[in-house]
């Protein structure tokens, strides 16, 4: 007879062999790469080159990633505080009906959907000039570093907020209706009383999409297509072009990092929060 730790051993062996064969051997192999010559020493040449060619593209990733996460919690509580807090049920409704469809498309489908709308004689500027709103030479293509936090902010925004709104909608109803009682404007109420509450929920819901956005190849390429780029372009052009795996390596772990540093800030946050008295 087996013993439960032992069935409970053969029941997660499943997952653990695909989290070793799929992320912790790639993620070694990586490592390995990055900080070894082809005869196996030690080195920072790779990490060298890569600032030396990429440093501007390094910083470009996170300004991009960060104002796109910024822009979408900020969207997302809007979103989420109408659902919980709106009292037009014709507004609340339509919002609960259409704000998680993005949610279902893939990111290459998004980026070709941003094509089409942002472009300079795209969906977006032909409706301004229909409309007499704006002159046909006066239109000006949007397929730069705005159409890539456009197509981010739209693609993470639903996400973000269905888990606010979760949250929002388990917590005691008792304080918020209080807080109207007392005359507070629902702004005052969402962002004073409801906010703070749902705080980590939102926190985690960022920190997951700041990790995504980080790792999407379609939107940079094919919304921007030009420099600066970011760091999922540069890996795939070293790579493609040169065959130059380790730099793209190097570029993967300094991205590895940046992720990190996402979630020891959040870490951070939750840990010092306990410590609390």
């Amino acid at each position: 007879m087996l013993s439960q730790r032992q069935l409970a051993l053969i029941l997660i062996a499943p997952g653990l062999f695909l989290v070793a064969a799929l992320f912790l051997y790639p993620l070694g192999f990586s490592l390995v790469s990055a900080f070894t010559r082809p005869d196996g020493s030690l080195t920072l040449e790779w990490f060298a080159k890569a600032f030396e060619l990429y440093s501007g593209d390094i910083l470009f990733t996170i300004i991009i990633v960060v104002t796109s996460c910024v822009l979408t919690g900020l969207a997302a509580i809007a979103i989420a505080g109408t659902l919980t807090l709106g009292e037009n049920r014709w507004v609340v409704g339509t919002l609960r009906a259409l704000y998680r469809w993005p949610l279902f498309i893939p990111f290459i489908v998004a980026a070709q959907c941003m094509r089409t709308f942002l472009a300079k004689n795209g969906l977006m500027n032909n409706t301004f000039v229909s409309l007499g709103l704006m002159e046909p030479l006066s239109a000006t293509s949007f397929l730069d570093w705005r159409g890539i936090i456009a197509t981010f902010v739209w693609k993470q925004t639903p996400f973000v907020a269905l888990l606010l709104a979760g949250a929002l909608a388990s917590i005691d109803r008792a304080t918020l209706e209080a807080g109207r009682n007392l005359g507070a404007s629902r702004p005052r109420v969402l962002f004073e009383l409801a906010l703070p509450q749902v705080m980590p929920t939102l926190l985690v819901a960022l920190v997951l999409s700041f990790v995504t956005m980080l790792s999407v190849l379609s939107v940079p390429m094919m919304v921007a297509g030009s420099q600066p780029t970011m760091l999922t372009v540069d890996m795939a052009f070293r790579i493609n072009a040169y065959g130059d795996y380790a730099t793209a390596n190097a570029l993967g772990v300094i991205t590895y990092l940046i992720s990190a540093g996402a979630a020891i800030l959040y870490l951070k946050r939750g840990l010092a929060k306990e410590g609390a008295p």
